[in-house]
């Protein structure tokens, strides 16, 4: 893949993806400040991280110690990226480095005050599991929050739209909880989702990692009685609405209402010159994302989606709808006339009013019928049911369970191991099922956590009872796709990874070349775009407990990398100083490099990535973000580019997806 000057790369993604008119995703010329405000800002930032480390002294440790950390981390980035895009930048940063070190003297003293104010937004954070960094998010808590212990408050989680010029300072600026909020009768958590990655990959993660930080604070403080778990809306518009369309619909069982703004609900259509096919693997990958095709899901939680007449974006909107109806599935569609990409207060209002008979009613906690569809186990579950293996990844998979006195009535596509959860306090020893057509008996297991479970596979076209001890051995003696552990390589960068970096003799130059090259590239975006240090170390400094925890990707050769060369004989390929052979095909070692993505030898819970970080580059980040789609699948033979100065750049030879067992066709047949 070449990897074109950043400039004019951002314009021929521009041209190529057919933006929109109304969108501009270019930032704002940067007005950096003066010398002397710079200075001002680096002496306070110099005094926050003071602060910080006498409190790691004292012992003060997260969830508490990132509550002030967020502001030094927002002036570094700002300052490093020359990101003041707005004529206040200079003064909201200096703002923000105040409050941190107002924060610092409060928790030296053990206090939190901001932790107890309503009425008002607030800022809140914590340390993303992903790769160790500090990310904000806000709270606004009603006034009269926690007067009356026995009210039980809505949850809306906010996902903000698209800004060009957002970056952490301006967000923090936004929360300040200097002015009053609007009376609200719910609890509001505004999702930074690291900036403008319309809530893919690390900035999914994100939303949840907020939820569950906040949700985690207010157990601390003796408040988590104070939220209905049963009442949590997702919303937001444009960005924010292709976030509520792709997590709601992936994840349904969350939420009591979806209330997307325009957006975009697929690649194809709304990337207006992409060729009419992409490469098989490519196309197959959308399907992770594309929310359209998840439309079904809408059978689980109520929609309230909205756009204006006027507004190109109402497709999004109006793909779903165009899914649902032949289903007979309701959906409601508010549609403002005369108005193009805007969401007006009033029309807020009234999508508040059509959320209100849902909130009211809440989730189910154990609904009597579940229709769920997938194309990855990456989203694999639906209240009570949990699909564990596919026939065949990025393939329509479904579940369309119903739950009776007698047992269970199932209905299913392309899956191949499935989990059925029971009712609380189910006491049965056996459930009878009809699955598929066929009469089973399954016996009940009931584990640790006061859970009662059903398992099953299919094997032979018929489904059978299996114990969840057999499953898990299964998936120690043959690698298999499964939940968490599925791919493509993008999806490495969505949980606890840590780069390793070899520091031996490589084989060719041209493969250290490569390897260091594509690093650094990966360093530099994951710094401007994913808003955190890439984790990397070493070879020879990586410990158990990163072995154990982290998924490893691994840059260099076997001779160059000492981790390569410990796991290279149990991955799907085989690599000399002569050649590479995958998939039965040979290539010269000294002029190409693989990238795959496989579960790895040391820890079958984790993945090993080889020469790759994210498939998708800068000119991808700024453009739209459809753009975000994985470029190499699960494998990729590439051949380093010597027709440009970019030591990154390169061809692709081959690339591909492994099957549902992580080998490749003439593999599996063997």
């Amino acid at each position: 893949m070449k990897h074109a000057p950043s400039f004019f790369a951002f314009i021929v993604v521009l041209l190529f993806a057919g933006a929109l008119p109304a969108q501009n995703y270019a930032p704002p010329d940067a007005q950096t400040p003066d010398e002397p405000k710079l200075k001002n800002i680096q002496a306070k930032a110099d005094k926050l991280a003071e602060r910080l480390a006498a409190l790691r002294q004292q012992h003060i440790a997260d969830p508490a110690l990132v509550e002030a950390e967020i502001y030094e981390k927002a002036a570094v980035w700002i300052t490093k990226h020359d990101e003041f895009f707005h004529k206040d930048a200079a003064d909201w940063t200096l703002e923000a480095l105040d409050r941190g070190l107002l924060r610092a003297g409060h928790l030296a003293t053990g206090d939190a005050p901001w932790l107890h104010k309503t009425g008002a937004a607030v800022v809140r954070a914590y340390r993303s599991r992903v790769d160790g960094s500090v990310q904000p998010y806000a709270v606004t808590l009603p006034a009269d929050y926690g007067k009356d212990a026995r009210k039980k408050w809505r949850l809306d989680v906010v996902l903000h739209g698209r800004d060009a010029s957002l970056t952490e300072v301006k967000f923090l600026h936004a929360h300040t909880g200097d002015k009053p909020a609007p009376a609200r009768d719910y609890v509001q958590l505004d999702i930074y989702g690291r900036g403008n990655n319309a809530y893919r990959w690390a900035g999914d993660t994100d939303v949840f990692e907020a939820m569950d930080a906040f949700i985690a604070g207010e157990r601390l403080l003796g408040r988590e009685q104070l939220l209905d778990p049963n009442r949590v809306v997702l919303r937001g518009f444009s960005m924010g609405g292709a976030g509520t369309w792709q997590i709601g619909l992936h994840t349904p069982d969350r939420w009591c209402v979806l209330g997307p703004g325009a957006g975009f609900t697929t690649t194809h259509g709304y990337l207006k010159n992409l060729p009419e096919k992409l490469p098989a693997y490519q196309e197959s990958c959308l399907r992770i994302y594309d929310a359209v095709d998840y439309a079904e899901n809408a059978f689980n939680v109520p929609v309230v989606a909205y756009g204006g007449d006027q507004d190109p974006q109402l497709h999004a909107a109006q793909n779903i709808e165009a899914k649902l109806k032949p289903l007979g599935i309701p959906m409601t569609l508010l549609v403002a006339p005369g108005l193009a990409h805007q969401f007006p207060p009033e029309w807020q209002k009234k999508a508040d009013e059509h959320y209100a008979p849902f909130v009211a009613r809440g989730r189910a906690d154990y609904p009597k019928r579940i229709r769920f569809v997938t194309y990855t186990l990456k989203y694999n579950t639906c209240n009570w049911i949990e699909i564990i293996g596919l026939d065949k990844h990025y393939e329509r998979a479904v579940v369309d369970a119903e739950h009776a006195e007698k047992g269970f009535t199932v209905k299913t596509e392309n899956v191949r191991t499935l989990h059925l959860g029971l009712p609380p306090n189910s006491a049965e020893r056996c459930v009878m099922l009809t699955i598929d057509g066929h009469e089973i008996e399954c016996p009940c297991c009931h584990l640790p956590n006061a859970t009662s479970n059903l398992y099953m596979e299919r094997v032979g076209g018929r489904w059978q009872a299996v114990l969840p001890e057999r499953l898990n051995t299964d998936r120690l003696r043959r690698p298999q796709k499964m939940p968490g552990l599925q791919g493509p390589i993008d999806d490495a960068f969505t949980n606890s990874f840590l780069c390793v970096r070899g520091t031996g003799t490589p084989w060719h130059p041209a493969t250290k070349k490569y390897a260091d090259a594509s690093l650094e590239r990966f360093a530099a975006e994951w710094n401007k775009y994913m808003r955190a240090e890439l984790p990397i170390r070493d070879d020879v400094a990586v410990a158990s407990e990163d072995i154990a925890g982290k998924h490893l990707i691994l840059f260099g050769d076997p001779a160059s990398n000492s981790l390569i060369g410990q796991v290279i004989d149990a991955l799907p390929l085989q690599w000399t100083k002569e050649q590479i052979t995958l998939g039965g095909r040979n290539y010269a070692a000294a002029e190409h490099v693989p990238c795959l993505i496989s579960p790895s030898p040391l820890n079958p819970r984790r993945y090993i990535v080889l020469n790759s970080g994210h498939t998708f580059h800068a000119a991808d980040f700024q453009g739209t973000n459809a753009l975000l789609y994985p470029r190499l699948g699960d494998y990729a033979i590439l051949r380093p580019s010597v027709r440009t100065n970019d030591a990154a750049a390169a061809d692709v030879v081959e690339a591909g997806l492994f099957d549902d067992f992580w080998l490749l066709k003439n593999q599996a047949d063997r």
